[in-house]
């Protein structure tokens, strides 16, 4: 964790992330950005997820719903993946330091888990069940997981906003750990 630490400090001392950082403009734009993409991808990903739970399009088969939406919902995941990007190597310190951040990351793993659990083992046999108006209990489960943690995801997300847990306040044992505080640069405040 220290290597990533110290990757972080090298990364925010950067010119071009002081730049954006500081700008008037560029941040709050690809913050906007951000937030856009993550409606366009979580959006789709929800309109996909009731249909999984048969609480929405019953009528239209799963591979037909998901092929034309599955364009929007990688389009909306690039928006999203390269603005946080940006937004991370604006402030990569605090960022890296947060307790939501972190969180968020070990959420977003879970959801990438999901995906793949979902796409080798529980779609394996889609056929049998493509149009049927309730899936299988483990579709269901995969797609309630799903909408759980890309609500989470967010929620945590914006999370990070806050400073209540920063390592520059004094902190309990447990965020001084999470948040890994005792790699934090004490020079910059």
């Amino acid at each position: 964790m220290q290597s990533i630490s110290h990757f972080t400090e090298w990364l925010g001392q950067t010119q071009w992330s002081i730049a954006l950082h500081e700008s008037m403009y560029a941040y709050t734009w690809i913050e906007t950005a951000h937030v856009i993409g993550i409606t366009w991808f979580v959006g789709t990903i929800m309109m996909v997820d009731l249909r999984l739970l048969g609480l929405a399009w019953q009528p239209v088969s799963i591979s037909q719903m998901s092929a034309r939406i599955l364009p929007w919902t990688v389009a909306g995941f690039v928006l999203m993946l390269v603005t946080g990007l940006l937004l991370f190597y604006a402030i990569p310190v605090r960022t890296w330091h947060s307790i939501w951040f972190r969180a968020k990351v070990v959420l977003l793993l879970l959801a990438a888990l999901n995906i793949w659990t979902f796409h080798y083992r529980v779609e394996r046999n889609r056929a049998t069940w493509d149009n049927a108006p309730h899936p299988p209990l483990g579709v269901r489960v995969s797609a309630a997981i799903s909408l759980c943690v890309w609500l989470a995801v967010i929620v945590l997300g914006r999370m990070i906003a806050y400073n209540w847990f920063d390592c520059d306040k004094p902190q309990s044992s447990f965020i001084h750990f999470t948040a890994d505080c005792s790699t934090y640069p004490r020079d910059e405040f």
